[in-house]
């Protein structure tokens, strides 16, 4: 299984959970866990993905997810999880 780790940052507007989901659905990207919080009009989401099945590279995705993210208004990064993982650990 390819796990990746996807954030979303920023001011919240309506949509962006769908847009997000969206895409994924259309690159056959499977939402295995998913966290979201609001706090004084700043959106953050979390989620947890198996990008086995991907119809698109890793690099693909991760390049058309930031395009989505500015097309939005919000930051969207999307990291292996074994680099996710590296990159948090004390």
């Amino acid at each position: 299984m390819k796990k990746t780790i996807i954030t979303v940052v920023g001011k919240d507007t309506v949509g962006i959970i769908a847009k997000v989901c969206t895409y994924l659905a259309e690159n056959n990207v499977n939402i295995l866990d998913i966290s979201q919080t609001i706090v004084d009009g700043y959106f953050n989401m979390m989620m947890v993905t198996d990008a086995t099945k991907a119809s698109k590279e890793f690099s693909v995705l991760s390049s058309e997810l930031k395009a989505l993210g500015e097309v939005i208004g919000v930051v969207i990064q999307c990291q292996h999880e074994d680099i996710f993982n590296m990159m948090h650990r004390i």
